[in-house]
């Protein structure tokens, strides 16, 4: 596996890179302080996977997933930085980026995400996922979500983790072969068993409770907006 680290600190670079050579199947093949030369030699280096920090001098690294992307379709972007920045990691997946990590971040767990991202995965820092979890309850509110998943149907089950996944509900009738009506009427019933009355609170519920991952979700959200 084929990494290039894009960061201005040196003594950053060289002991990220001391890291990811002590791994069999990952190497470092260039290391460079800015965006502008991190797109210049990208289509020479042919890198699997780029980490690169998030705040750069010069081309903005947004700028630079976007063209390092269109010279190279095939390499793994993922962000490793110390700022926890909701807006810049929405931002950045939906330029094309497949992770963000922070700094503080544990060898191993670093190794597992350079490997996620080289797979065509996403990766995001317990960071990152709790900030998340923080939006949608401060979008749905406090009221606390008490009824037991015990209560739904086989059925209604599926229909809740689509629905919470971002399906419609003419989509959910195609892919379980069902009319409409059939689709309405699970999703009625299990609003109704659940005390759920709309889709932030279902997302929330089926969060809570695992039905669906909020790593999934997300991944689901950026291909909806590329």
């Amino acid at each position: 596996m084929r990494v290039m680290l894009v960061d201005p600190q040196r003594l950053f670079r060289e002991g990220l890179k001391a890291l990811i050579s002590a791994e069999t199947d990952m190497r470092v093949v260039k290391e460079v302080s800015n965006c502008n030369d991190a797109v210049d030699c990208v289509s020479e280096t042919h890198p699997s996977v780029i980490l690169m920090d998030i705040w750069m001098p010069g081309l903005s690294s947004l700028e630079a997933t976007i063209r390092m992307l269109q010279l190279r379709p095939e390499t793994k972007v993922l962000f490793l930085t110390d700022v926890v920045d909701a807006d810049f990691l929405v931002e950045g997946m939906r330029v094309g980026a497949r992770g963000y990590a922070l700094k503080d971040i544990g060898a191993d767990e670093l190794s597992n995400a350079i490997r996620e991202v080289s797979r065509g995965e996403h990766y995001f820092s317990s960071e990152m996922l709790s900030l998340f979890v923080d939006g949608f309850r401060a979008l749905v509110g406090a009221t606390p979500v008490v009824t037991s998943l015990g209560t739904l149907t086989g059925r209604e089950r599926e229909v809740l983790k689509m629905l919470a996944e971002g399906e419609s509900v003419k989509d959910i009738a195609a892919l379980l072969a069902l009319s409409v009506k059939t689709v309405e009427a699970h999703k009625f019933n299990m609003m109704r068993k659940l005390k759920i009355h709309n889709r932030a609170h279902l997302v929330q519920y089926a969060i809570e409770n695992k039905v669906i991952r909020l790593k999934r979700t997300l991944e689901l959200e950026v291909v909806r907006t590329a």
